[in-house]
């Protein structure tokens, strides 16, 4: 239950959104984003996420409501309202709010165990639960489940708490992304897959046909269950994107039935990128491959250097989104995406910290934007774990790529 005092605060906040959501400025942004995601260049886009950052930016302490579902959402309206008020990228603000359907899934007979570290945000290690190829029987493959009683109890208290000042959507599975290594290592342990590619390589394709069966299982639920819910809009896409546009979904869909071919999707395999070129065409590719084949557009990568790799992640279906980590070489990797694919790069993070330097940030971004002036490049500034408790870096960021990216 949400109190008349902690209601009132999210109703003032939730008009302070809408206003924002209805200025020009917004649906210019869509419309270049719908632009850019079919390879036109209107211009380098900018998209900001501050992931850890933001207990630095709107710590909880600047919450008003009191109890805890109140503040929840409290917190996402701050949210929508500092991006706005001091991140000036090409976000567009929306006045959606979004019920999730209630959907759960039982888990794969194998859960992931961690050594923690001593310290408080240090990094834990693996305890493998697969130790040899007979573990891989113990692996089930995962059951969803969807509860209606609890997503119209969901759906009818967002709609009493917003009335008509947000747009409330009721959605199910939009955000498909494939994690087939992630998912495997944290059973197997990083540094014993990559002795596998060695010593027992059909356990590891056996393993990687495992998980991509599974997941093919799930997909195929959610449409069985009638589940899936279009992507098409400011949902985030692969590692970094929002999901305009008008190519999907097909002109041919039901809207009562979003089929896979209605939808973005993506994969990536950040495990892999220290092994060559073939590995990862033998060991993960394929499997990936298979899974993205059934659906509209899809996108590859996240923080893995997939410089000498691309040769290989053009063979993925209807591929659009390429993920260019900090770690690439920018300039190999624009001769060879061209206008083909979306050059979605990612910033260096570690600039937001420790001796910050304006001057040697814009050199940085002018190099990329040079050499990239072929392509149709999106810049995604994410994996900011920290901002030195320095908020306004983020603005600063912002503004230099936002001049930078008006004169290119």
């Amino acid at each position: 239950m949400i109190t008349h005092r902690d209601r009132a605060i999210i109703v003032d906040l939730a008009r302070r959104v809408a206003d924002i959501a209805s200025l020009p400025i917004m649906e210019e942004r869509r419309q270049m984003w719908v632009r850019h995601n079919r390879l036109e260049r209107v211009r380098p886009m900018i998209l900001v996420f501050p992931e850890g950052s933001w207990r630095e930016l709107l710590p909880e302490s600047v919450l008003q409501c009191e109890g805890e579902e109140a503040r929840r959402i409290e917190w996402e309206l701050r949210r929508r309202i500092y991006h706005h008020e001091h991140i000036h990228d090409d976000t567009p603000i929306e006045s959606s709010w979004v019920v999730q359907k209630a959907i759960t899934q039982t888990g794969w007979g194998l859960e992931a165990r961690h050594k923690p570290s001593t310290e408080q945000l240090g990094a834990w290690a693996f305890d493998p639960v697969i130790k040899e190829p007979a573990d891989l029987q113990k692996l089930q493959f995962p059951q969803v489940h969807h509860d209606p009683e609890a997503t119209a109890q969901r759906l009818e208290q967002a709609q009493d708490l917003f009335g008509d000042i947000l747009d409330v959507q009721l959605k199910g599975i939009s955000h498909i992304s494939f994690h087939l290594m992630s998912q495997y290592t944290g059973l197997r342990g990083l540094e014993q897959v990559m002795w596998d590619m060695y010593d027992q390589p059909a356990m590891l394709h056996e393993a990687m046909s495992i998980l991509e069966e599974g997941n093919r299982r799930l997909v195929q639920q959610y449409v069985d269950l009638n589940l899936l819910s279009l992507n098409n809009d400011s949902t985030y896409h692969s590692s970094g994107g929002v999901g305009y546009t008008t190519e999907l979904p097909r002109p041919d869909y039901d809207p009562q039935r979003i089929r896979p071919c209605d939808m973005w999707a993506s994969a990536e395999a950040q495990e892999m990128a220290q092994v060559s070129p073939p590995m990862h065409a033998e060991f993960i590719l394929p499997y990936e491959k298979r899974l993205l084949e059934p659906f509209g557009l899809n996108g590859y990568g996240c923080c893995e250097d997939l410089t000498d790799k691309l040769d290989d992640v053009f063979t993925i279906p209807n591929l659009r989104r390429i993920s260019i980590s900090p770690f690439a070489n920018v300039d190999r990797c624009a001769e060879k995406l061209q206008a083909n694919c979306i050059f979605s790069w990612k910033p260096h993070p570690a600039h937001l910290v420790g001796q910050f330097s304006p001057d040697k940030i814009k050199d940085y971004i002018a190099h990329t934007l040079q050499v990239t002036r072929g392509c149709v490049i999106e810049m995604i500034l994410k994996d900011t774990h920290t901002c030195d408790h320095h908020p306004e870096r983020f603005t600063i960021w912002t503004d230099i790529a936002q001049e930078l990216a008006q004169s290119y």
